[in-house]
């Protein structure tokens, strides 16, 4: 697995500062961190879970453990260096745009999970209802985000 220092550095590396990344001050590559921490919150609001600890953010080590997958880690590090590029005042080639917007597509396609909801009370049981009551009846337990939040009670 992945750390999160080790995805810092590569999207580093994606950007040419590679061999600058042992001259940077620690509190810049913990504002590189903070951005990963940003970049994967927002892909989570987008319905894109990769395993990352979103719990964490902002509060997080660089040395912590990513949880990310290795099938999804160039899609992390190259959209991290599209989004950190302009803070190094670097601009970013066209190949890694490509590639960044290429693997989160991937990833999209791949592991997006549509919004979990529950059936309303007055949703129609259908033609093929067998029992007397014309609607559905709503689950009993609440749904859940996957990491024990409840998203609908």
């Amino acid at each position: 697995m992945w750390k999160k220092r080790d995805i810092v550095t590569q999207a580093l590396e994606e950007l040419g500062l590679a061999s600058y990344v042992f001259d940077m001050q620690p509190e810049q590559l913990e504002s590189v961190k903070r951005r990963l921490d940003v970049l994967i919150a927002g892909w989570n609001a987008e319905g894109i879970r990769i395993g990352y600890p979103v719990g964490t953010l902002g509060t997080s080590d660089l040395d912590q453990d990513s949880g990310i997958p290795d099938v999804s880690i160039e899609a992390v590090y190259t959209n991290l260096a599209v989004l950190i590029g302009p803070m190094f005042g670097r601009v970013v080639s066209e190949t890694t745009k490509a590639r960044a917007k290429f693997t989160k597509d991937i990833l999209m396609a791949r592991g997006f999970i549509p919004p979990r909801q529950k059936i309303p009370a007055t949703m129609p049981a259908g033609a093929g209802n067998r029992f007397s009551h014309p609607f559905l009846s709503p689950a009993s337990e609440p749904v859940t985000d996957g990491s024990g939040g409840v998203i609908v009670e």
